[in-house]
């Protein structure tokens, strides 16, 4: 009916919006050679990682702004694009695993300070850039986020890696 193609004209436009203002924070990041490779690891489900950092920036616009919480927005698009930029996959054993762990296990763990090393080796990151990497993970990386942009990064984050999961979002997979 009209009303609801009226609903979809309206979430396609903010849909479009929100994928501008990404553009317009962080071409380098977009075109960079490393980060479009995150195109060949699969994150949760069936997702790649890149579809997932996508996810999780359009999630912490779209949370930013429904709580209408003031923060810097290029800052929150770019931690959240660089918030799972470990570059490989973990799902693959890449140590052979004790009898007390696995290497995915230990995943959750390691890969915020992963990304980190690899984002601050590729670009030019603010103090609140590096703290939306590292800490993204919270609670597993035991000290909480310093600033309300790694807040809402981590707030999208679990909520783009529970729905991805459970195959809830759209279907994006490793080509």
């Amino acid at each position: 009916s009209g009303r609801k193609a009226q609903l979809w004209q309206k979430k396609l436009e903010r849909y479009r919006t929100i994928q501008r203002q990404i553009e317009k924070s962080a071409p380098d990041i977009l075109q960079s050679r490393n980060f479009r490779r995150t195109k060949e690891y699969l994150q949760h489900g069936n997702m790649t990682v890149n579809s997932h950092v996508m996810n999780v920036a359009r999630y912490s616009i779209a949370l930013s702004d429904m709580l209408h919480i003031c923060c810097n927005r290029r800052e929150l698009i770019r931690g959240a694009l660089l918030h799972d930029y470990f570059l490989y996959d973990w799902h693959k054993n890449k140590i052979r695993p004790s009898r007390f762990y696995k290497f995915y296990e230990l995943h959750g763990f390691t890969h915020p300070g992963t990304a980190l090393k690899n984002a601050k080796k590729d670009f030019r990151l603010t103090k609140r850039e590096q703290d939306i990497i590292k800490k993204h993970m919270w609670p597993l990386t035991v000290i909480p986020p310093m600033c309300r942009e790694a807040w809402i990064v981590t707030a999208a984050d679990k909520y783009c890696s529970l729905m991805e999961t459970l195959h809830l979002h759209g279907k994006k997979t490793k080509k």
